[in-house]
């Protein structure tokens, strides 16, 4: 039996319908959640939301983040400032996959005013199930850290 993933999930207020929605339909799969927030839809700064989802994640104590805000550009490069962080904006499931194969993807960024939730669901669930390829694609992620 292999262990369920850990996943630590936030977002802004943009982000909030979805994130809860979401957060619901991962422990329904089976997976351990941390949910970082926000908690309601008031106006609140992504990145108090995008550094502890990253910090958790760089730090092992979660296996892959999840941040979802309206664009999903802010926590996608707030996330990206810390070093062992990959965090890639996916709108589609075959970008959700690639992200994994290609560049070890570790947090998907959700833009969530450009998709539907079903399509949120399906790119995470792609994103949580598909495997680094590593070989070649190993050599370029080595090189992204400074």
């Amino acid at each position: 039996m292999t262990a369920r993933k850990t996943i630590a999930i936030g977002g802004d207020h943009a982000g909030f319908e979805y994130k809860s929605t979401l957060v619901q339909f991962l422990e329904d799969a089976g997976y351990a959640i941390k949910d970082f927030g926000t908690y309601a839809a008031d106006s609140v700064d992504y990145p108090d939301f995008a550094h502890p989802v990253a910090i958790s994640v760089e730090q092992g104590e979660f296996d892959r983040g999840i941040l979802v805000c309206g664009s999903a550009n802010g926590v996608a490069i707030t996330a990206n400032k810390h070093q062992g962080i990959r965090a890639a904006i996916c709108w589609r499931e075959e970008l959700a996959t690639l992200a994994r194969q290609h560049n070890d993807a570790n947090i998907v960024c959700i833009p969530a005013r450009f998709i539907d939730i079903e399509q949120a669901k399906a790119i995470i669930d792609k994103f949580l199930t598909t495997d680094f390829e590593g070989g070649r694609h190993a050599n370029r992620v080595d090189k992204i850290s400074c």
